[in-house]
């Protein structure tokens, strides 16, 4: 009897070692299954992150802003296009120029000491069918200085259509100054890069009354047309 309970006893320690055995194997386990099945691949995976910071820096900036030529009868105009600040105003502008609605058009209006004015007249003063109004983007670190185009426009702020001035002198007094009808301003949406002397030498001609319209030339300054021209590359980093 004895003997048959010490060995029931020993069966039993040996089935308590062997669980023990087993359970401590399952937990470690467990334990390495929440680190990196494989070394090399928990490697590449840290190398791989300043990779991506590499190529996040390494990737383009914005697009450059756009550029036209005004080719006018006395010569050509080129420009600069805010893009990046007026972007309803240019894409209106840019909009006119790729359809052709600029070509054949005349400066319609010049003043020596003030603007030149054109965008949409034809030869004779017949005024040229227009898109809808666009919204007006002037604002105040936007500034009517010499050199400057901007959209003209009737009294009433959102008005602007084809038509645009560009500013023989510093007319900040066009400024943005407020939201009010007399203090929103006029819309300045770029900049000449080329051919001041041009705008220069159409303020400067000799100008007339037709009916309402004063400050007319009397012999007609064109606009040949308003094309895009490919900005040049950005200086090597």
């Amino acid at each position: 009897m004895k003997k048959a309970i010490a060995a029931s006893f020993l069966v039993v320690c040996i089935a308590l070692a062997v669980c023990a055995a087993g359970c401590k194997g399952k937990q470690g386990t467990e334990g390495r299954a929440e680190q990196p099945a494989d070394p090399a691949a928990a490697a590449a995976g840290e190398a791989a992150a300043p990779a991506e910071e590499k190529k996040a820096e390494a990737e383009p900036s914005a697009a450059p802003n756009p550029q036209v030529v005004i080719s006018t009868s006395m010569g050509d105009i080129k420009l600069e296009l805010f893009a990046d600040k007026a972007p309803v105003t240019v894409k209106n502008f840019l909009s006119y120029a790729d359809k052709g609605t600029y070509d054949g058009t005349i400066f319609h209006r010049v003043m020596m000491g003030f603007m030149i004015q054109g965008g949409g007249m034809e030869p004779g003063l017949k005024e040229k069918q227009t898109d809808p109004p666009i919204k007006n983007e002037a604002r105040s670190d936007l500034s009517n200085v010499r050199g400057t185009i901007a959209m003209a426009r009737t009294d009433v702020v959102d008005s602007a259509t084809s038509q645009f001035f560009i500013n023989q002198v510093d007319n900040t007094k066009l400024d943005h100054k407020d939201n009010t009808v007399f203090g929103f301003g006029y819309c300045v949406f770029g900049k000449v890069l080329e051919g001041m002397d041009v705008v220069d030498d159409i303020a400067s001609v000799a100008t007339t009354t037709m009916g309402p319209f004063e400050n007319v030339p009397k012999d007609d300054v064109r606009i040949k047309s308003v094309k895009r021209v490919e900005p040049p590359p950005p200086p090597a980093s």
